[in-house]
């Protein structure tokens, strides 16, 4: 069971996330599925918010939920106040029995960005590698940059484990600096 994080946020609220690693009749053993999903990644994704929100509350009524013009699922009875949110192989949910809450497990890109560029610069101005970048849909990313004809595969293999390790350094730094810096 890949329950990733939950939290007891107070007496009534609930959150928790789960790394969806689980193949679709997993969760088809566990809830239903209302509206035709047709994305198999999406689908996956939609089963375990729900699945999430029976593990928040085990009587969850699932079978109540309706989708608003906003296209956010909803209970009409108000019983409880719900979010689900998704971002790769992750769901999030968040309920509360008293109170509207929210929630959004999208990636920040610009923290990513940012962070791509600081590694790029790290490596580039450190002298032991040199990778490059490539912009592609407003996303930052590092490539291989292999410029000496004596570049052989240990170099190449070596490359992951210099740029995760300046990574978390800098994931590190970049997390201590004040918001806006």
């Amino acid at each position: 069971m890949p329950l990733f994080y939950q939290h007891n946020i107070n007496d009534s609220t609930k959150l928790a996330v789960w790394h969806i690693t689980e193949n679709e009749d997993f969760f088809l053993e566990k809830v239903t599925i209302k509206k035709e999903v047709t994305h198999p990644h999406k689908r996956l994704q939609h089963l375990a918010g729900r699945y999430l929100l029976q593990i928040l509350h085990p009587d969850f009524p699932l079978h109540l939920i309706e989708i608003a013009e906003s296209k956010k699922p909803l209970l009409s009875n108000g019983e409880f106040h719900f979010s689900i949110s998704h971002c790769g192989d992750f769901a999030a949910a968040i309920l509360s029995e008293n109170k509207p809450v929210g929630i959004d497990a999208q990636r920040d890109q610009e923290y990513l960005n940012n962070l791509n560029q600081a590694i790029l610069n790290k490596l580039q101005s450190g002298g032991e590698v040199f990778p490059s970048n490539a912009v592609l849909n407003g996303n930052f990313l590092l490539r291989v940059c292999i410029v000496n004809f004596r570049t052989c595969l240990s170099d190449v293999e070596a490359l992951p484990a210099i740029v995760l390790k300046e990574g978390k350094l800098l994931h590190e730094q970049m997390q201590k600096e004040p918001k806006g810096s």
